[in-house]
């Protein structure tokens, strides 16, 4: 009798130990069960958001789950991914980020501050833009041409002011570069992010910024504001009239991308389903009409090449920021 009641102690054990063991596994095959927050780091009108909003709603509908897209900005983007860098590691928080996530980790060392974030806290999934950017003036300004506005930058040292979404961001760095590459001097006004920034330049409280297409294409469009220059290596399909940089004789470059990253530690079957869900977005219809309204358009990029887009880009940009150094 006792041998029997241990026989059947030791099988009631063994199912409970194996059903417990396959809870996990289970969970994540149900995933997601509930909404999905999209962590944008900046204020709504930037390019995070253009892009992130779309593709919320395309991978909304791959997952069947709601992809709730959430702006929280500050820091240059900081505070939002290091919200994600630091979150639960479920796949129910994403970040959409832009490439000062690479930037923001080296500035904290230029800085000598504790770092808000470190990239190994954060995974790739997927890339969605690369677009260069785009140097704008309001439309009624006295500058028609790239020369005319250089020009009486350098006749007028620090009475040029430009905004940006914050220090090192990506509205930042490439002023900061073109300020190293033709020895002049502008003031620098940072916002919260490129939605207000814009918003700065269409009422007259700063002069000029760098931006992603995505973020002023409308207004460019509505004779609002006028692109003198950007930082590609040739013509933009959204803009073939504004020559780049480098055909201008400043040889610069920069790349404002976009792309989907989840906590370092989510389970693998979670991202697989989360790289499915941005490649679909990436091919959705309806997601790429609307960035084509923008003025933007999908450079997709899947987790393996993204992965080493982003070594590679960040320490490009750890250079970079090294050359910039400390700024106000």
């Amino acid at each position: 009798m006792t041998t029997r009641r241990h026989l059947l102690l030791r099988g009631l054990t063994a199912g409970l130990l194996s059903a417990t063991a396959a809870w996990p596994a289970l969970a994540q095959e149900d995933y997601p069960s509930r909404p999905i927050t999209m962590l944008v780091p900046f204020p709504p009108g930037g390019v995070a958001d253009t892009v992130g909003r779309p593709v919320a709603e395309a991978m909304g509908r791959y997952l069947k789950q709601s992809v709730i897209v959430e702006n929280k900005g500050g820091a240059g983007g900081g505070i939002g991914m290091a919200q994600v860098a630091k979150s639960k590691a479920d796949g129910y928080t994403v970040l959409m980020a832009l490439s000062s996530l690479v930037v923001l980790p080296e500035a904290d060392k230029v800085l000598k501050r504790a770092p808000m974030f470190q990239l190994d806290q954060l995974k790739p999934i997927a890339r969605f833009s690369a677009d260069p950017t785009v140097l704008v003036v309001k439309a009624d300004s006295p500058w028609k041409t790239y020369a005319e506005f250089m020009a009486y930058v350098k006749a007028n040292p620090a009475k040029v002011s430009f905004g940006s979404s914050g220090n090192y961001g990506t509205m930042h760095v490439p002023m900061e570069q073109l300020k190293a590459a033709t020895s002049s001097f502008m003031l620098h006004v940072p916002y919260t992010g490129a939605g207000p920034a814009v918003l700065a330049l269409l009422s007259g409280q700063i002069e000029a910024l760098s931006t992603g297409p995505a973020s002023v294409g409308q207004q460019i469009k509505a004779g609002k504001l006028r692109a003198l220059a950007h930082w590609g290596d040739s013509r933009l399909t959204a803009l073939p009239d504004v020559p780049s940089l480098k055909e201008l004789g400043v040889p610069i470059s920069y790349a404002q991308w976009s792309g989907m990253f989840v906590p370092a530690n989510t389970p693998a079957a979670v991202v697989e389903k989360l790289r499915q869900a941005a490649k679909f977005a990436a091919a959705d219809p309806r997601a790429n009409q609307a960035l084509t309204a923008a003025g933007t358009s999908f450079m997709f990029q899947d987790m393996p090449e993204f992965e080493r887009y982003v070594q590679t880009d960040a320490k490009d940009m750890a250079a970079l920021v090294q050359r910039i150094g400390k700024v106000d």
